[in-house]
């Protein structure tokens, strides 16, 4: 990954921000995402940092973190990585979940305040570029959270402010209480929920549509196999919920249609999925969360071997 990727920027809403297309996302350092119970699993520091290394030098200069994943130790490993490299990428965070068990959750503002502040020490910096809402609350009025957000925007803490993981109905709530700049949700082949409402209404308000998950957990690499059992150490062996639902024959038949797509044109799956997403113009920003250097090797594809029209609408069919 010596050559530096052609990561295009695009704007964050309708803020001043611009955001580069793909974010190295960092939710597996020190943990699996915000679950309390896998605390202290997933990447050590040497791999996160080795991680971050290879994205640095491809040009994935935007990470994507949250107080809760690893318990903390995602904000901490990146902190750790830009005081000894010396750079700074771009930084979304997030908050809601506890960072440990029986710990509060929430929106509350006076959380919201101390939350970030406990961000911004692990990482070491003065303030963040995004800082969402990393799920709903429904016994916090949302106007009470902007109004947190923007005292902190105005206070030169965060450039921007959004939500993550809202449905359509709880995004109208946050845009009618104020001006969240974007939205994260989970987004892929096998996961096109908010195609029918969440997208058109980030179209028609100018609210930026960024991604994780992109390749559904790994079910869109091809490492899961009808009839065959799950690889060691993979999602579905350590935090197999979210996918639950993926485990149906239709699933399996259309990973293969997917897998036949991409061999016929010399494409790995991931990278057909990837570029997927990519030739999308509502899609602002895709998250990845790699396990290892060697897994960025889709992301180039994608960017380097674009999707025609007629390509995407055939793997969009199906």
């Amino acid at each position: 990954m010596s050559v530096t990727l052609p990561i295009e920027r695009r704007p964050l809403g309708r803020s001043e921000l611009t955001v580069p297309r793909v974010a190295l996302g960092c939710g597996n350092f020190g943990g699996v995402g915000s679950a309390p119970e896998l605390f202290g699993h997933g990447l050590s520091d040497d791999e996160a940092f080795a991680l971050m290394d290879a994205a640095w030098e491809a040009g994935i200069d935007h990470f994507d973190t949250a107080d809760a994943y690893g318990g903390g130790r995602s904000e901490r490993a990146i902190g750790a990585w830009m005081r000894s490299r010396r750079v700074r990428p771009t930084i979304t965070t997030k908050t809601f979940n506890p960072m440990n068990a029986g710990e509060d959750h929430g929106l509350a503002p006076e959380r919201i305040t101390r939350q970030l502040e406990s961000s911004l020490e692990r990482l070491g910096v003065g303030s963040v570029e995004l800082y969402l809402a990393h799920e709903f609350d429904p016994d916090v009025p949302f106007a009470e959270t902007v109004a947190a957000f923007e005292e902190l925007a105005r206070a030169g803490k965060i450039s921007a402010y959004g939500v993550s993981n809202f449905g359509a109905a709880q995004l109208e709530s946050a845009l009618a209480a104020g001006s969240p700049q974007a939205i994260q949700n989970e987004y892929s082949l096998l996961s096109r929920g908010d195609e029918a409402d969440v997208l058109p209404l980030c179209a028609s308000k100018r609210v930026a549509y960024l991604v994780f998950s992109p390749l559904a957990g790994g079910w869109l690499t091809g490492k899961y196999r009808r009839g065959e059992p799950f690889p060691a150490g993979s999602r579905m062996t350590q935090r197999p919920g979210p996918y639950q639902l993926f485990l149906l024959d239709g699933t399996f038949d259309r990973l293969e249609r997917l897998a036949a797509i991409a061999r016929d044109d010399a494409r790995s799956m991931a990278g057909l999925a990837l570029a997927w997403l990519l030739a999308d113009d509502r899609v602002t920003q895709i998250v990845l969360g790699p396990g290892r250097p060697e897994h960025l090797a889709p992301v180039r594809e994608a960017l380097e071997r674009p999707l025609s029209d007629e390509q995407r609408e055939e793997v969009t069919q199906c």
